[in-house]
């Protein structure tokens, strides 16, 4: 595969907050330009070039969902501006937040020569999407965290919580925790994290001992931490660790009720929607562990984003930073844009403002995450994110 071999393809986009990305294995940086220096541009999607690499970004920019498209959009046009040259051209379309307006969309920039599809936003709209890229023979790298929609033509990209679960259920074991209880909303993300729970503590030898489930639309769920409580055979409850993938003001809820029952001296653990919460605010919290990216990685991306936009950005904004970045440093490569499934799926992977990823061969993103400690003062990382994959895993 000389393709390969000559770009030294163990293709490990690093982008750095002085804006520059490396193919790992050369060790020579690609220098990306700085936010408005070099050639100044026609627009920020680089349509004054004629001979292009055209990518579309499919993100609801009107009806549901069309303030994270937008603010997705801002971060991809910063990545432009960082990763992209005169070559590069993004082509945005409004997918009005529906499995219908994602097909159409998808279909109009196939008309207008996308190489490469990101997006949509919704898992619901991927299949749609699949149908229309795929008869055109175009890779869609998602930005959904449903894994079921991946394979084929499809990469999904969002922050998938098996790995999450995966990762901190590991971690958990070195600690000392192989029996484990989950309390988890009774909806898709809930059962999907329950699922990875009941598989990760197989594969290190731990148990479930408890599963709850409650209504995510009711106001009080203390008859479901009720029921979590009560005492095994031996008047203590059969867990030494508890998952609680939820977030924001409800989890905090949440852990404030389990002291109230009786569960002490049990660790909570969580999934990666715990990142960014105030959740040192909270007492009961502060000790509670969870597997995520390094945020320190994307604090220069976040200070950029709030001085050009006036406000922070999203937490899923970095997706679509990633994802533009990563099309633009595959758009040079020496023969032709690294769209094709061989590039995408190399193990080395790629490492971003979320961390090292790479998608397997079954389309599913894999990301080294680190662990983090709740504190009264914010999280902290308690076990770096490890910055390459390991040969041959």
């Amino acid at each position: 595969m000389p393709r390969m071999a000559g770009l030294a393809l163990a293709l490990g986009l690093a982008l750095s907050a002085c804006g520059q990305a490396r193919l790992a294995g050369s060790g020579d940086p690609v220098q990306l330009r700085e936010p408005g220096a070099g050639q100044v541009r026609d627009d920020p999607y680089g349509r004054s070039n004629a001979n292009r690499t055209r990518v579309a970004m499919l993100l609801p920019l009107t009806g549901r969902g069309s303030d994270i498209g937008q603010a997705m959009l801002n971060a991809a046009q910063m990545a432009v501006f960082d990763a992209g040259d005169d070559s590069f051209e993004l082509i945005p379309r409004d997918t009005g937040g529906t499995p219908l307006g994602a097909a159409d969309a998808a279909s109009l920039a196939l008309a207008d020569g996308a190489q490469l599809i990101l997006g949509p936003f919704f898992g619901t709209s991927v299949p749609e999407v699949r149908t229309v890229a795929e008869s055109a023979g175009v890779n869609v790298v998602a930005f959904t965290s449903d894994r079921s929609v991946a394979g084929r033509n499809v990469f999904v990209m969002g922050f998938v919580p098996a790995g999450q679960v995966e990762q901190i259920v590991r971690y958990s074991s070195t600690q000392g925790h192989f029996n484990f209880a989950a309390l988890a909303p009774n909806n898709p993300y809930g059962q999907t994290v329950v699922a990875a729970l009941e598989e990760s503590a197989a594969s290190v030898g731990a148990t479930v001992a408890r599963v709850e489930f409650y209504d995510p639309e009711s106001a009080d769920h203390s008859e479901s931490v009720q029921r979590i409580a009560e005492p095994g055979l031996f008047g203590t409850v059969e867990y030494d660790a508890i998952l609680i993938p939820e977030s924001g003001l409800k989890l905090r809820a949440l852990a404030a009720m389990l002291p109230f029952f009786d569960v002490t001296n049990v660790q909570l653990l969580g999934t990666g929607i715990w990142d960014g919460a105030e959740l040192g605010l909270e007492p009961d919290m502060v000790g509670g562990w969870y597997a995520a990216p390094q945020p320190e990685l994307r604090t220069e991306f976040e200070r950029r984003y709030r001085t050009l936009f006036g406000q922070p950005p999203p937490r899923l904004a970095t997706l679509a930073y990633d994802a533009v970045a990563l099309s633009a440093a595959l758009s040079r490569m020496s023969s032709q844009p690294g769209f094709d499934r061989m590039t995408l799926t190399n193990p080395s992977g790629f490492a971003g403002l979320d961390g090292v990823f790479r998608f397997g061969q079954d389309g599913v993103v894999e990301r080294a995450l680190a662990i983090l400690e709740v504190t009264p003062d914010g999280s902290v990382v308690r076990v770096p994110a490890a910055q390459s994959f390991a040969a041959g895993s």
